[in-house]
């Protein structure tokens, strides 16, 4: 800070606070504490309660919850499939009943992620966008593997992501800071 008390040095945070409606991307400082902080207030049950929110936003959330819906419901069909495979090969079936947990668990994250994030939460948005960044990689991977199936779902989280960060979507969380 200056030495007179009332402007803040260029190098100082908040010295250059940004002009309102302009881009921008912070670390969040409302992370979780602990695992109970993490969970939807008043569990799962409020999936269908979406709170007055930018249509961008609601357009997001519904995205990302019934994309982890759908992961789930296929996590599912999927430990299905590897009780198939251990009959053929059990190895493989090892590796796939493994990769189908990992999926569901992925899934049934990103359901909690989204109902997070209607809550105002913005490191449930970041971990959502780091979901988003997962499934490129995902996408990338899968080129000349069997139709590369995982480009769907990478645009499909492409447009959640970028309605997370619309202008009036940043409004939005930008409301919640310090209420938390």
């Amino acid at each position: 800070m200056s030495t007179t008390g009332d402007v803040p040095e260029p190098d100082q945070p908040g010295a250059h606070p940004p002009k309102p409606g302009r881009f921008r991307i912070e670390w969040p400082a409302d992370r979780p504490r602990n695992f109970r902080a993490a969970l939807p207030l008043g569990g799962y049950s409020g999936i269908f309660n979406v709170p007055a929110m930018p249509t961008e936003l609601r357009i997001s959330y519904w995205i990302w919850v019934v994309g982890g819906l759908l992961g789930l419901v296929a996590g599912v069909i999927g430990l299905f499939g590897t009780l198939v495979l251990f009959v053929v090969s059990p190895p493989a079936g090892i590796l796939l009943l493994l990769l189908v947990l990992v999926a569901t668990a992925l899934a049934a994250a990103q359901v909690t992620l989204a109902m997070k994030m209607k809550e105002g939460w913005e490191w449930a948005r970041f971990a959502l966008t780091i979901a988003a960044g997962v499934s490129l990689v995902l996408a990338l991977a899968s080129i000349g593997v069997a139709g590369g199936g995982s480009w769907p779902g990478f645009v499909i989280s492409l447009v959640a992501t970028v309605l997370m960060w619309l202008p009036k979507s940043q409004a939005w969380f930008d409301a919640f800071k310090g209420r938390h």
